[in-house]
């Protein structure tokens, strides 16, 4: 009996910690003018592109990385996946690809930009091959 508790109370908090990625700009600009955050928006391919599943695994998936930005950044992500499985609905891949042609012309993946909750860019990254707590800092270091 002990141990199923343990085992539910270990599971519901992990869903609390869960880090909550928006998929809506709109969204998320006013979740970030209401918490008085910034918006990091990552535009991946978490089907496809290497440097991304390893962003994602590495950082945004990591409890570090996860307990740091639920207080302090809204998180957007733009996915483009590829594989039939995986395709998103078309109102999102519309709603990514508005995205895309404001913030990511260039189509690189992964693409990391930090923004003000009006969409100024305060500054952006890729993958880097650092640790959770230097790429906190370097998310920061756009803050000003």
């Amino acid at each position: 009996m002990q141990k199923s508790i343990l085992i539910i109370s270990l599971f519901v908090s992990s869903l609390i910690s869960a880090q909550k990625w928006e998929n809506d700009w709109s969204t998320a600009a006013a979740l970030a003018k209401e918490n008085h955050q910034n918006v990091v928006l990552v535009f991946s391919g978490s089907d496809w592109c290497a440097p991304c599943i390893k962003l994602d695994k590495n950082i945004w998936q990591s409890a570090e990385f996860q307990n740091y930005a639920k207080d302090h950044w809204t998180m957007l992500r733009a996915d483009f996946p590829r594989k039939k499985a995986n395709q998103l609905p078309e109102d999102q891949k519309n709603k990514n690809a508005q995205l895309a042609e404001k913030y990511n012309k260039n189509g690189y993946f992964p693409l990391v930009l930090v923004l003000d909750p009006n969409g100024n860019i305060l500054g952006q990254t890729g993958f880097k091959n650092i640790s959770v707590k230097e790429y906190i800092a370097l998310l920061k270091s756009f803050e000003g």
